[in-house]
């Protein structure tokens, strides 16, 4: 069985594999050599992730993510022709960029820009439009951490509690002896690798037990993934230091459903998207047992997510209504000990903390972000009253890749936005 190719040598570049240029899935039927599918696992590769990761629901098993029947709350617009230009530096670089070039180097596939509510920028490229959703990948960990993070305010979660109080069936895995808050803040000690290029590491086993991925023929492993997270082992004493790992997200979404008594789906509906104005309902991907992925598979329109970074950006607060409580956003604002945040050596983010799964800066703004593979991003600026949603499809999975075009080309735009108003 062929394993997901995150890069190809030499890359084309984000022209060359624009999706409309390669025209993928395109004719009736599509030939042979343009279809992307699952099947194959064509739909994780570069260049064809480019379409597919605008596709998903056609691909895989999904859930509706209701955006319910209120009216939308429409983003004014107030589009400006100088953000273009604001110029920043590249980490590692000795030359500036333009903020437009960094789009293509990212590989964008949208990009919207709020400033003190109103939308100052959008563009859309790739196989990606202001009406199509696409996939969030690990994006989607912080609409949960959120929710958690509800949940203990209202003291329906205990977050020093063990994960076994609410999900007995994983006494005899890693996540026996860990607490809700160690998985809320990855601090987990967790024989799992996340290591997106080595075709052997456990995040693919996780997703193939998930229907994420096919599955090799004779496949005898679990088949969804509650039953995967079963099996996973300690590496060592929990709490020592933070550990980015996709399957505390899916242990936390166990969690949520044992508390609401709802789907991950309805209970994000229910809490936080129908209270949004959102303009279109989201989609969430689910596995053979119904359980959706709550580590990376929750697909929404570009807006849309960026009316979800509006929210934290105003304190909760949505449509004149206090959707998630004032304390919750600060708590998460606040983040977590960057000591610990060390031990995971990102060099692209010195002194960042992660804390109920939102990446926490420290930096003079206060800025915070839901981060994904391969460039997805929710960035919040509360000094700058800025906020940033971005979708893409790099040939690089891993952030740290990324980072350097995008960090700084973030805080550089928010400088501009405080200092042009």
């Amino acid at each position: 069985m062929e394993t997901p190719a995150h890069s190809i040598t030499p890359p084309l570049d984000a022209v060359q594999s624009d999706p409309r240029h390669m025209a993928w899935m395109v004719g009736t039927p599509p030939p042979l050599e343009k279809r992307v599918r699952f099947e194959d696992a064509s739909m994780l590769r570069f260049p064809q992730n480019r379409w597919a990761n605008s596709n998903f629901r056609s691909l895989v098993p999904t859930k509706v993510v209701s955006r319910g029947h209120g009216p939308v709350a429409p983003l004014v617009r107030a589009e400006r022709a100088d953000l273009d230009a604001v110029l920043f530096q590249p980490i590692g670089a000795t030359s500036p960029m333009r903020w437009d070039q960094s789009l293509l180097t990212n590989y964008t596939d949208g990009i919207v820009v709020l400033h003190q509510g109103k939308l100052v920028y959008e563009r859309y490229l790739g196989a990606l439009d202001a009406d199509t959703p696409h996939i969030a990948f690990s994006v989607t960990k912080s609409f949960f951490g959120t929710l958690a993070a509800c949940l203990v305010h209202e003291g329906k979660l205990d977050e020093a509690a063990l994960v076994t109080h609410y999900v007995p069936e994983l006494a005899g895995s890693a996540f026996g002896d860990a607490t809700v808050r160690q998985v809320m803040d990855m601090t987990t000690s967790l024989q799992y690798s996340e290591d997106y290029t080595d075709p052997h590491a456990d995040i693919w086993h996780h997703a193939r037990a998930g229907g994420f991925l096919v599955r090799p023929p004779g496949y005898s492993g679990p088949d969804n993934f509650y039953a995967f997270l079963q099996t996973v082992k300690k590496a060592g004493a929990h709490d020592t230091g933070f550990s980015y790992k996709t399957i505390n997200t899916d242990t936390l979404g166990w969690i949520i459903r044992r508390i609401t008594g709802l789907s991950l789906a309805d209970y994000l509906s229910q809490a936080i998207w129908s209270r949004l104005g959102v303009e279109q309902d989201a989609y969430i991907t689910v596995d053979s047992a119904g359980t959706e992925f709550a580590g990376a598979g929750l697909n929404t329109t570009l807006r849309d997510l960026a009316r979800f970074g509006e929210l934290m950006r105003q304190d909760g607060r949505a449509q004149g209504t206090q959707v998630i409580p004032s304390e919750v956003v600060h708590t998460i604002r606040r983040g977590a000990d960057p000591a610990k945040f060390a031990h995971a050596n990102y060099h692209t983010l010195p002194g960042w903390s992660y804390r109920s799964m939102w990446w926490v800066s420290h930096n003079p703004h206060g800025a915070y972000m839901a981060r994904g593979i391969h460039g997805q991003a929710l960035y919040i600026d509360p000094k700058a009253e800025m906020v940033i949603a971005r979708y893409g499809s790099h040939h690089i999975a891993g952030n740290l890749g990324i980072d350097p075009h995008s960090i700084p080309a973030y805080h550089a735009m928010a400088l501009h936005l405080m200092q042009n108003p």
